[in-house]
């Protein structure tokens, strides 16, 4: 895995070409590259977070510790995170070291990526020191666990970008019927989601997500105590610019 690769730990688990990069690709000042015909919607400067949502039980599993740009489009929300070490969150019992054969040096920047084709609903919860969190939250396969991103930030700005992200991904699936299979019922339950005001907390589902799969097994059935970054893992030397991503 690169060096600026994503510690996001979810892949696709269908509908991606071959061909398709892993990362989003960034230019030489850690921007994000728009896609042929891909329409840039808002950027913003949030903490950002990943956990795994069990039935009874959240597990932050990585956090990036300064805020990072992420920046929404008509496809994906993208984030990228540059300038300082990455942290491990410690286990219950006081873990903190990366799970790898090798010693690894951990980047300066990370970058990642989530299609609107996976994210199966929008959660809005308290955040830390009186700010709101926005959870997108992924269904996974062979597994009752979640995959999430958490984006942190005030109300007056996470508010307006739940409404953003809500709309892009109703849209998306909407226009694009050729990734997702839309029954009648979603396909009016996702048009609802186009213009309806936000929840002031609270979730929304959001019909037609493709599910996600774990790039490595043990994801599955590791402990939390033992949880680890899947950016920790070992890697290729870092190229001059930075990668793609998905």
């Amino acid at each position: 895995m690169l060096e600026d690769a994503a510690p996001f730990f979810i892949g696709p688990h269908r509908f991606d070409a071959d061909d398709e990069p892993a990362l989003p690709v960034l230019d030489r000042r850690y921007t994000l590259v728009p896609e042929p015909g891909e329409r840039v919607l808002g950027q913003h400067q949030l903490r950002v977070t990943g956990h795994l949502l069990g039935p009874t039980e959240r597990t932050r599993v990585w956090r990036l510790p300064s805020p990072a740009t992420v920046t929404v489009t008509d496809r994906r929300l993208a984030y990228v995170c540059s300038g300082s070490e990455l942290s491990l969150v410690p286990g219950r019992g006081g873990r903190t070291e990366a799970r790898h054969r090798r010693p690894a040096r951990l980047s300066r920047l990370v970058s990642g990526q989530i299609r609107w084709q996976w994210p199966s609903r929008l959660e809005l919860v308290d955040g830390p020191d009186g700010g709101v969190e926005l959870l997108v939250v992924c269904d996974a396969l062979r597994t009752i666990r979640q995959p999430a991103l958490a984006l942190t930030g005030p109300v007056a700005q996470i508010g307006p970008l739940f409404r953003q992200v809500r709309r892009a991904v109703a849209t998306f699936r909407l226009v694009h019927a050729e990734l997702v299979d839309l029954s009648p019922p979603e396909r009016d339950a996702l048009l609802s989601r186009v213009d309806a005001a936000g929840p002031a907390r609270g979730a929304v589902t959001l019909p037609g997500a493709l599910p996600v799969e774990f790039l490595s097994r043990d994801d599955y059935y590791r402990p939390a105590a033992q949880e680890s970054p899947a950016w920790a893992r070992p890697g290729s030397p870092a190229r001059d610019r930075p990668g793609s991503a998905c």
